[in-house]
């Protein structure tokens, strides 16, 4: 039992970071597309050894750090923040017995509050001005939006009657939980925008005034580490908006296809949309998705007690 469960984990983390590599290479392309500029097309056919010369590129780097940065918190922070983005796959709906969560939206919500200190002790420890104030703009937004999700959240579970992902399957069988509840799918989307820094939410990342945020004193493979943890949180993000809200059938090619149009839109938003302000952005946390997920989950609780209280 222990090592198929080793098996089946160390395969889909393989998996994960062949797609994300490639998901780099589809963003390019995107980009390349909507900017109307040559993508990368030269390494290989169309591009696709792109991903690979770029990791050699960045891993055979110089690594350079601050000579007054606090050297092991400064090194150990781009490793934990990947280790988290990679074990929060472990809540995949998986049909077999092997790998599967009771609670997986509680171990959901707890990794991705575990991914605020990675950020914040990166900036901090760099013993630089820019990336502090990076770190800082990061956590208070990662923070702000994780307050709306949890409450989105909770009206999901109320709708599933439970913690478990493989749930959404069952009771998407026949319909999508978006036709019904577009709002909190549309909400839960643009949360993902700012959970995971992308535009035009990147405040943590503000070139013009941070100096490429807080990982502006990172370099060669710690540089790398930092990105490969953003692109398999958006992969992640993406399955999530996918069994929330489109169905969850992991059985069928039609969910993975699902997914990659969600991590296209990912891409588009980036490639269309200016970076927000950051005043909109923590306004629009505070007093617009949280008075609406709130009342979505008092909605949801009256009409399940409406309901138990008509069949009682």
């Amino acid at each position: 039992m222990d090592y198929m469960l080793i098996i089946y984990f160390v395969l889909m983390m393989i998996v994960v970071l062949i797609s994300m590599a490639f998901l780099t290479l589809l963003e390019r392309k995107v980009l390349g597309y909507i900017q109307i500029r040559k993508g990368p097309n030269k390494v290989g056919y169309v591009g696709i050894l792109q991903p690979f010369s770029d990791a050699m590129k960045l891993f055979l780097k110089e690594q350079t750090y601050p000579y007054l940065c606090n050297y092991l918190i400064y090194w150990f922070c781009p490793i934990v923040g990947l280790v988290l983005s990679l074990i929060i796959w472990l809540i995949f709906p998986f049909f077999t017995y092997y790998i599967s969560f009771e609670f997986g939206l509680l171990f959901f919500l707890c990794c991705l509050s575990m991914g605020v200190y990675s950020v914040m002790l990166a900036g901090w420890s760099s013993n630089s001005s820019y990336s502090l104030l990076g770190s800082l703009r990061a956590v208070a937004q990662t923070i702000s939006y994780e307050v709306s999700l949890s409450l989105i959240l909770l009206s999901f579970i109320y709708m599933v009657e439970g913690f478990k992902l493989i749930n959404f399957y069952y009771y998407q069988e026949f319909i999508w939980f978006i036709i019904f509840n577009l709002p909190l799918s549309l909400i839960w989307f643009s949360s993902m925008l700012a959970e995971t820094n992308r535009t035009p939410f990147d405040f943590a990342e503000g070139e013009s005034e941070l100096v490429s945020g807080f990982n502006v004193e990172y370099s060669s493979g710690s540089f790398a580490l930092i990105f490969m943890a953003e692109y398999v949180s958006i992969l992640f993000m993406s399955m999530m908006i996918v069994i929330l809200s489109l169905g969850c059938d992991v059985k069928s090619i039609l969910f993975f296809i699902k997914i990659l149009l969600i991590s296209f839109l990912f891409i588009w938003v980036r490639g269309t949309l200016p970076r927000f302000r950051y005043d909109k952005l923590m306004y629009m946390s505070w007093s617009i998705y949280l008075p609406l997920s709130l009342n979505y989950l008092m909605f949801f609780v009256g009409m399940k007690v409406l309901f138990l209280s008509i069949m009682c």
